[in-house]
């Protein structure tokens, strides 16, 4: 025990840190699998922060630097096996399946201390301050490229939007044999949709054919013209229902708060299309509440706002199971925050493998016990 609490101390207080790493939990029930420390200057004090990685997501905690040593120590002894500590001076790795008896080895350092402040300017993909054509023409952004304060969440979704977007590109085909087809249903103003085409075709020079649909004559008429001044050649925009749209095929299916069914038409469209990735951000779940009925839960659902919102889960899981069943690797993600919007859940789907039988059968279970057929059954 003396020989961690002087490793830590050391790289901790006597060098210049850079990260720790603690990983291989010591129980398969850990709910997260890996936690990296930082250090940070919180109003100008001496802090850290711990992230912590789980399967699907990361949770971040502010930890007072006089808690630190005992902070890591505990870590060590009741959850990972495998420390590794990163300083300017050296690295060190701690293998402690037996804390009383660690293993440690040390060799030259190899990282360097970045920027410590803890609200330093996040790095946007489409960054404040460089001007930007379409975020210029829709208002966002001013001719010398400063982002407006109103529409700050705006910007903040595009460029959040833009991230997720990196995350699957391995999962599109390559544009050398042909374009790029993706399909955003229901693109209202189509923010998203001028920021798919811009990130694709002029940051990343890719060939890249966007299609954006809507129901409202006045949008789409904004937006055709918008796209021509702009000069984004293969960029369009038609009007129409979701559910009676017709192609050939599509690589990429956009649909973000296409309101109630017209998400569903659009998840059966692109799973029809075999499309390679689905990005859906459901609104307006409201097509179980009439149906959903189950007698232990009727105490709960007699109140209207829990009913709806429970009808809203359901509906989303029994669409990713859908999903599931016809080959998609399914995530729900967090797409905004709470604070702009609570319909800030992001289905992201990636065709990777064949049916899947064992979502099939979950699928049909969960509708037998709340009693319902949504729209997505038609897949």
């Amino acid at each position: 025990m003396n020989q961690l609490k002087e490793t830590f101390s050391t790289c901790l207080f006597e060098r210049t840190p850079v990260k720790i790493i603690f990983s291989s939990p010591r129980k398969k029930s850990l709910p997260y699998r890996r936690v990296t420390i930082r250090p940070l200057l919180h109003c100008g004090r001496p802090s850290w922060q711990a992230e912590y990685t789980y399967e699907k997501k990361a949770i971040h905690e502010n930890i007072e630097n006089e808690q630190i040593l005992e902070f890591c120590i505990d870590f060590v002894l009741r959850d990972f096996k495998q420390i590794n500590l990163f300083t300017e001076e050296e690295d060190v790795q701690i293998l402690a399946a037996k804390p009383d008896r660690p293993r440690i080895t040390r060799k030259p350092g190899t990282l360097k201390q970045e920027n410590l402040e803890h609200n330093q300017a996040k790095q946007y993909i489409i960054p404040d301050g460089t001007p930007c054509d379409f975020l210029i023409r829709l208002g966002v952004m001013n001719e010398q490229g400063k982002v407006f304060p109103k529409h700050y969440a705006k910007f903040r979704q595009i460029n959040r939007f833009l991230e997720i977007l990196q995350d699957v590109f391995p999962h599109l085909p390559d544009t050398r044999e042909k374009p790029l087809r993706i399909i955003d249903f229901g693109c209202g103003k189509a923010y998203l949709t001028f920021a798919l085409y811009h990130y694709l075709n002029v940051m990343k020079s890719m060939n890249a054919e966007v299609i954006g649909l809507d129901l409202k004559e006045d949008v789409i008429a904004f937006c055709g013209q918008t796209a021509y001044d702009l000069g984004y050649t293969n960029l369009q925009f038609l009007m129409g229902d979701i559910a009676d749209y017709t192609s050939d095929h599509a690589d990429m299916v956009v649909t973000l708060h296409a309101c109630d069914t017209a998400t569903d038409y659009a998840l059966i469209n692109a799973v029809k299309w075999n499309t390679s990735v689905i990005l859906s951000v459901p609104c307006c779940q409201h097509e179980l509440f009439s149906q959903i009925k189950n007698d232990l839960h009727q105490p709960m659902f007699k109140h209207g706002i829990i009913k709806d919102r429970f009808t809203e889960l359901l509906t989303d899981g029994l669409r990713g199971l859908k999903l599931e069943a016809c080959g998609y690797d399914v995530a729900m993600i967090e797409f905004t925050s709470l604070e702009h919007t609570s319909k800030n859940i992001m289905i992201k789907a990636v065709k990777t493998k064949a049916a899947n039988s064992k979502a099939a059968e979950e699928y049909e279970k969960l509708k037998a016990f709340y009693q319902v057929n949504p729209t997505i059954d038609c897949l």
